[in-house]
Formats: structure tokens, C-alpha cells, sequence
């Protein structure tokens, strides 16, 4: 799981990364999403190139590395709120869709620790 850490927890990125078009996203309940397995299902088949995408599904694909590099340098505090809480229920709740989608997306495992940062300055933590 050690892996797995960077890549999954930017499942959600999509609506952190997206950098000037992200206001879009920016009042996205994340506990409706999360709660919705349906969706979340969908979204992660998508970024995982297992199943079709929606618009907000191929923004995704297209900003996770961004956010990987840079650890949401650039996300609006409601986006780092949305990736830290959706990366923390992933990696308790579906930890296999977690490593799955760090094994795509940080194989290397490069970004890890600076993702393990991000995440530890959460107060979601408890």
C-alpha cells in the first residue's frame, strides 16, 4: 500500500487541478459523491481507462499528474478539503481502487511523500 499512497487520492483531482477553469467544481459536495458508489464507481473506471468518461471524468484524467507534481499547489482550500477527504475515504474504504489507480498514475512512487504531506495537514485526520 505503500505505493499506492500518491496516485489514488487524486481521484478527485479534477476538481482541484483544474487551475483557472476549477471554479466549476468548487461547491461539489464530496460526501454525496463518496456516499454514491454508483458515481464513484464511474469515475474511478474512467480515470482507470476501464470504462467511459463524462466531461468532468476526462478533465481528471488530464489534471491528475499535474496535482501529483505539485501537491495541489495551486487548488483552492475547498478543492484541497475535496482531495483530502476523497483520498482518505479511498484509501480506508476501497484501498484495492486506491493502488490501482497509484499504480497508473505514480508507478514509480516519486510523488509519495509529498502527497503524504498534503494529506497530513488535513484536519480530517481523526
Amino acid at each position: 500500500m505503500k505505493r499506492a499512497i500518491v496516485g489514488a487520492c487524486i481521484l478527485f483531482t479534477v476538481w482541484v487541478t483544474t487551475g483557472n477553469t476549477s471554479s466549476k467544481y468548487e461547491y461539489l459536495d464530496v460526501d454525496d459523491l463518496l456516499s454514491n458508489h454508483r458515481t464513484l464507481r464511474s469515475y474511478i473506471n474512467c480515470i482507470l481507462d476501464k470504462g467511459p468518461c463524462n466531461p468532468e471524468g476526462r478533465d481528471l484524467k488530464e489534471n491528475i499528474p499535474r496535482a501529483l507534481k505539485n501537491a495541489c499547489a495551486d487548488c483552492s482550500n475547498s478543492h484541497k478539503y475535496f482531495i483530502r477527504k476523497a483520498a482518505l475515504y479511498l484509501m480506508k474504504n476501497r484501498p484495492s481502487d486506491w493502488q490501482e489507480i497509484a499504480r497508473k498514475y505514480n508507478p514509480t512512487g516519486v510523488y509519495r511523500e509529498s502527497f503524504y504531506r498534503f494529506l497530513a495537514e488535513a484536519d480530517l485526520l481523526n
